[in-house]
């Protein structure tokens, strides 16, 4: 059975709570309700177009779906966009068979726009979707007045249509971590985790505006030019076809072995989540309905509800969750205390993204985000560990780490993108260690600690290039099992 639209998934960003339709004035455009959709880009299995497919409905109007498209978004490239757009393409043809209107604008600023967009098509209300990153919530912001300050007024919704367990409902602070945000959605999780009411189509009404020029949009965007990620195939079709390959090859032992990068056990689906083409809460359901693998359904559950959402809670709460002003407190302090500690090894920008450090673990970290646009979740804390080891501050660290995580991993420039870094080079959601240099209380990492965790050498292997680049930069490369080690060797960068 599927549950109602419940009304704590929404929350309104103007004063106007009431949706009514507005008084016909001559001239005026015909009614119709607006899906603003920014981060939930599908059609099924989404709140916020349920709750405009609802309102529209309850109304008898058209629904109209708006995607303002943003020239750049943090340090997205072109391997990104790519992708969105052409999951949005599908959305695109998706909706025209429900006889809904999708209009994508990439003309101007989406302050501008959206509100623009309302004022044309008679919006008796806008929907929108929820990230809670500054630039959304600013654009959002400037909507919101906009919106307000037009005759009627026109109200903003915003539904959490990304989390299981609305941001706002979880909890209404900063969390500290998993342990304590885990018990609040707990609570919550039986009410939240239900059946989508499906979209049905929409009665016969305006005519659909004419298909996307996707080349104009693509040709709008200003970011940095990179190679598609290999082997995806956009859109929440393709998306279900892989996590139903999952959950028939690798949730089995996805519980035991998820942290080895030798093993093909994670799910793969972080680039349909971000992009908002599958919703997680539909996984955690087709999850749980397998009645098998229940320790793996069970870790996989836990990473794509409590973690993922307490990355939600942290740039929620907190505006400076890129930068070292959001540390906790200790970690800021301990942080600056070791920031003129001299650093063994320092290295460009230029290097790091090419992979060529005196660690060949590393530069097969990297050279794997460059080439797949992704990497391994474990490697990940390494990697980004290491950036702090060998820059010449952490503020440069988290700098650094955040623009080439954004640049090249498809599930970049998001809470999940942020969150990782953060907890690798200034602690967040962790605990403060015993103290040393340039880490202080950090938690730290190393390659030693890495051999134990798996075999390094086979990872290595899989990227050539990592190991030439290793012994150019004077260090040592990973030998095979009963391979004598010589001599240690290595160079300050």
């Amino acid at each position: 059975m599927s549950a109602p639209f419940d009304l704590a998934r929404q929350r309104f960003l103007t004063r106007c709570t009431v949706v009514s339709l507005p008084k016909p004035s001559p001239g005026a455009p015909p009614p119709s309700v607006v899906y603003y959709m920014h981060r939930d880009c599908r059609v099924q299995d989404n709140w916020a177009m349920v709750r405009a497919s609802q309102l529209a409905r309850e109304h008898s109007v058209p629904l109209k779906v708006f995607y303002p498209l943003f020239p750049s978004f943090g340090n997205m490239s072109s391997r990104q966009y790519s992708f969105q757009l052409a999951g949005l393409a599908a959305v695109e043809a998706e909706l025209r068979e429900l006889r809904v209107a999708f209009h994508l604008d990439h003309s101007s600023p989406p302050a501008a726009a959206v509100p623009a967009f309302a004022a044309a098509h008679g919006a008796i209300a806008v929907v929108t979707d929820h990230l809670p990153l500054r630039l959304l919530r600013s654009t959002n912001a400037a909507v919101a007045a906009e919106l307000d300050a037009l005759p009627g007024p026109v109200p903003l919704i915003q539904v959490d249509a990304a989390n299981v367990v609305p941001v706002w409902e979880a909890s209404g602070k900063r969390e500290v971590g998993a342990r304590t945000l885990r018990p609040k959605i707990g609570k919550l999780y039986g009410r939240f985790l239900t059946q989508f009411p499906p979209v049905p189509k929409m009665p016969a009404g305006s005519p659909l505006p004419p298909p996307t020029d996707w080349s104009a949009a693509r040709a709008a965007l200003k970011v940095a030019q990179v190679p598609d990620a290999p082997g995806l195939t956009a859109g929440t079709a393709a998306g279900m076809a892989h996590f139903r390959g999952f959950c028939e090859t690798r949730l089995k032992k996805y519980a035991a072995v998820r942290n080895d990068p030798n093993e093909d056990a994670q799910s793969g689906m972080s680039p349909w989540v971000r992009f908002g083409q599958v919703g997680f809460q539909r996984l955690a359901l087709d999850a749980r309905k397998l009645g098998k693998h229940g320790e793996g359904v069970a870790a996989f559950i836990e990473e794509g509800v409590v973690r993922r959402e307490l990355s939600d809670n942290f740039c929620f709460y907190n505006e400076e969750y890129d930068n070292l002003k959001g540390a906790a407190g200790w970690a800021r302090e301990s942080l600056e205390l070791h920031n003129k500690d001299k650093r063994e090894y320092t290295y460009t920008l230029a290097q790091f993204e090419k992979g060529e450090t005196h660690d060949d673990l590393w530069n097969a970290a990297q050279l794997q985000l460059v080439g797949e646009g992704r990497m391994h979740g474990f490697m990940r804390m390494y990697w980004a560990k290491k950036i702090l080891e060998w820059t010449e501050s952490a503020e440069q660290a988290l700098e650094w780490g955040l623009l080439l995580n954004d640049k090249y991993a498809m599930d970049g420039s998001c809470p999940n993108g942020y969150v990782g870094v953060a907890w690798s080079v200034m602690g967040t959601h962790d605990m403060g260690w015993k103290e040393r240099d340039v880490f202080g209380k950090i938690r730290f990492m190393n390659y030693a600690g890495c051999k134990r965790k798996f075999q390094i050498e086979p990872f290595v292997s899989r990227y050539p290039p990592a190991a030439e680049n290793c012994r150019k930069a004077g260090g040592e490369v990973a030998l095979a099992p009963g391979v004598k080690a010589g001599k240690k060797k290595q160079k300050k960068a």
